[in-house]
């Protein structure tokens, strides 16, 4: 519930203070929150038209109920998985993904630090795991230092012996390890029976992309005897399932040349009788050379970063997916495969689709499209908003 869309308030409130939202012209409660003073989304809600207790069962209910939706997975070579997807799983700021033995839990509001002792053993039972790694937004870590009446802030679970170290606290901090022991900043973890590698102190979000699990697999699916190109390839996510699923030759491209080192690992850890090379350079730029060197692909894969983070980015990022699609086209080889991704949620897959479509039509080659797929089950939407992630697959005649 947005600041704006509040008429009254009984009183202030402080960061995780319940809060109950009337209808007064019906005098009906119409929901509960978590009040956020911090966020322009002043009440973040939990509970519609019923009341709640933020006690060890109502987190233990709600919890295992998200818990039993990822059973599926659990049969399919994989131990990496995301637990809690924040609103769409009824915990808003709040990200909860499992590596192996390793829960790692990302916080994007302080809401959750009043609860934190009764939820994160309720997380750590649920999920097994041994270790619980606590990473925090940059806004929230930024204003921990501030945080009100010690939220925020963790009291040592033994007194210390030494002096002058007793009454004080311990603050939290990104990258924390709050339960069990982390031999190695680098988990490797199974994903449908591959191996890869996640940074879950340092690395990006919790340390992986999970979310894309089912169109890696499918991409290994479709790469035996091919030639591919990963664009965007990060940590080599769709490379490592192309390799192992039998193509010939695949490039990863990324600007980033300690992302193509992580690939590089990955792929070092499966199996493969393929040839691996690297690209550390400009998406844009790179496409557009590689056309102009003939280079053509039986599989090119395209899955850029979020390019609209508000609403005023809409108009420029349908501008980038459609100057990507025009650059992708030509590199794909006679009746290759084309797959367009996006991940972000200002733009709705009707458009996302309809601007990569355009360009096919402009080019003049005739394409069919195989499948549209969207999130995984360890993603649930249960709102409209919720839903950022869609890929498109076209064969290209």
């Amino acid at each position: 519930m947005f600041e704006g869309s509040i008429v009254k308030q009984s009183k202030a409130g402080q960061a995780g203070d319940l809060a109950i939202v009337f209808d007064q012209k019906k005098d009906k409660l119409l929901a509960v929150g978590l009040y956020d003073p911090a966020s322009p989304i002043r009440i973040k809600l939990i509970s519609f038209g019923k009341p709640a207790t933020l006690g060890r069962d109502w987190f233990f209910e709600l919890i295992n109920r998200a818990y039993a939706l990822r059973q599926p997975l659990f049969g399919t070579g994989t131990n990496s998985y995301r637990l809690i997807f924040g609103e769409n799983d009824g915990l808003p700021g709040l990200i909860a993904d499992v590596y192996a033995e390793v829960l790692v839990i990302k916080l994007y509001a302080s809401i959750w630090w009043p609860y934190w002792e009764v939820l994160y053993p309720v997380l750590l039972e649920i999920s097994g795991c041994e270790t619980l790694v606590l990473r925090l937004s940059r806004q929230l870590a930024g204003s921990i230092s501030s945080a009100v009446d010690g939220y925020g802030e963790k009291k040592p679970k033994e007194p210390s012996s030494d002096p002058q170290q007793k009454g004080k606290k311990t603050s939290f901090f990104d990258g924390q390890v709050i339960h069990g022991a982390l031999p190695s900043e680098e988990i490797i973890f199974r994903e449908h029976g591959l191996r890869f590698s996640a940074n879950v102190i340092k690395g990006h979000k919790t340390g992986f992309f999970l979310d894309h699990r089912h169109n890696r697999q499918r991409v290994g699916d479709l790469a035996k005897g091919k030639s591919v190109l990963d664009v965007f390839s990060y940590a080599g996510g769709f490379s490592v399932h192309a390799l192992a699923g039998g193509a010939t030759f695949v490039t990863s491209l990324d600007v980033s040349r300690q992302a193509l080192e992580i690939a590089k690992q990955n792929a070092s850890l499966n199996t493969h009788q393929g040839t691996h090379q690297t690209i550390a350079r400009d998406a844009f730029e790179t496409m557009a050379q590689l056309h102009h060197e003939g280079q053509a692909f039986d599989l090119v894969v395209v899955d850029p970063p979020s390019f609209a983070k508000k609403e005023s980015e809409v108009k420029g990022a349908l501008n980038s997916y459609e100057r990507l699609a025009r650059l992708a086209i030509p590199l794909v080889a006679p009746n290759g495969i084309l797959m367009m991704a996006s991940c972000s949620s200002r733009i709705t897959a009707d458009l996302f689709f309809v601007s990569i479509e355009k360009e096919m039509f402009r080019t003049g080659r005739q394409f069919k499209l195989l499948e549209k797929t969207f999130h995984d089950i360890d993603h649930p939407i249960s709102f409209p908003e919720g839903a950022y992630l869609k890929a498109g697959y076209y064969r290209i005649k």
